[in-house]
């Protein structure tokens, strides 16, 4: 009989999300508790999502010998020490991105985690979108090619009314702008894709609202692998899509432009030969279709923590994200390219905030 692990839930924003993922597996999570300081919101979403119960204490999950997970989905600000104290009682935690403030902060967690038995997941839900898990197959059989060139867009829009929220649009409680809060996901597809960066150059600029954080970058990076890639975000794109375009030397691979779902199908892979591209179809027509999203990573979560193996998304994953946008705040700041990894003696190792 599968076991079903228990959850308790901090926040009822993006948690909400969260939930929606838990109950589409519910033969292997259960939800008994959710904590916020939103009250309203928090017990709308115990009722809509058929939570156990409602607190607005978060001492009390903390305290509880009856609960597996501590989900953290909290503003960022919150996100390092929910987790510490989540780890230090004896759950496995799950964590909102952007995950924490610094490197620094990252390589504290993994000294903390491994310290003990418990498991702690990073969320990158985009990742298990089909199409890009049909890219990262293609990859695994050899028949990509060499990679030269990534293209991203992320291309949204955010007016005034987003930063009502007291926490959005200030260095303090939301950590960055649209770079670390935003186009983080696709960020992290690159580096799902390609692996670390090695070298970012870039420009930013608060262009579309009057917000502490940046809202438009371009970024310019040479890949560890050797390939080039070219990134850009902005909050200020009235129609919003979100574009990955991966070229190797046998095949190009690109995403549908939905902004929210571009994992998902259908992407287009494009071979330069025939012959090629039947093989390329070949393998395709033999992708086993599997849940995406939040869904995916959960179940995923799940089988780690009941086979003791690797997490899905890891801690070095969020590490290799953060560093992208550490590079990118300091070579904005200072007009120069940025070399990574971003080790202890960087001016930005322990924060990037201004």
């Amino acid at each position: 009989m599968t076991r079903k692990l228990r959850v308790g839930v901090i926040g009822a924003g993006i948690a909400q999300r969260h939930l929606a993922g838990y109950n589409w597996n519910k033969d292997l999570f259960e939800v008994p508790v959710l904590c916020s300081l939103d009250e309203d919101r928090g017990r709308q979403a115990v009722a809509e999502f058929g939570v156990g119960e409602f607190t607005n204490n978060v001492e009390t999950l903390f305290a509880r010998d009856d609960i597996d997970i501590i989900d953290v989905s909290t503003p960022p600000d919150s996100h390092f020490e929910f987790s510490k104290r989540a780890i230090e009682a004896g759950k496995h935690v799950i964590c909102e991105k952007p995950l924490f403030g610094s490197i620094a902060d990252v390589d504290k967690m993994v000294e903390i985690v491994a310290k003990t038995d418990r498991k702690f997941m990073p969320i990158f839900q985009y990742r298990y979108g089909s199409g890009l898990q049909k890219l990262k197959r293609l990859i695994e059989l050899g028949l990509t090619g060499k990679p030269f060139l990534t293209t991203i867009e992320t291309h949204w829009w955010r007016g005034p009314a987003y930063y009502d929220v007291p926490w959005r649009g200030k260095w303090a409680s939301e950590l960055g702008g649209g770079l670390l809060g935003h186009a983080i996901h696709a960020h992290d597809m690159l580096n799902y894709v390609h692996g670390a960066c090695a070298e970012v150059f870039a420009y930013g600029e608060t262009l579309v609202n009057k917000i502490e954080v940046e809202d438009t970058m371009a970024l310019s990076i040479k890949m560890a692998n050797g390939s080039l890639a070219a990134l850009s975000m902005t909050l200020g794109s009235r129609k919003e899509i979100s574009r990955l375009r991966f070229c190797f030397a046998d095949m190009v691979a690109e995403s549908i432009l939905e902004p929210y779902t571009m994992g998902r199908d259908p992407w287009v892979f494009t071979a330069g030969e025939p012959e090629h591209q039947a093989k390329i179809d070949s393998a395709l027509a033999q992708y086993e279709v599997a849940e995406d999203g939040y869904t995916r990573q959960f179940e995923l979560f799940h089988d780690a923590i009941v086979n003791d193996g690797e997490p899905p998304v890891t801690l070095e994953d969020a590490r290799n994200s953060l560093e992208l946008v550490t590079a990118a705040y300091y070579s904005q700041r200072t007009g120069q390219p940025t070399q990574l990894p971003i080790t202890a003696n960087h001016p930005l190792y322990t924060s990037w905030l201004p």
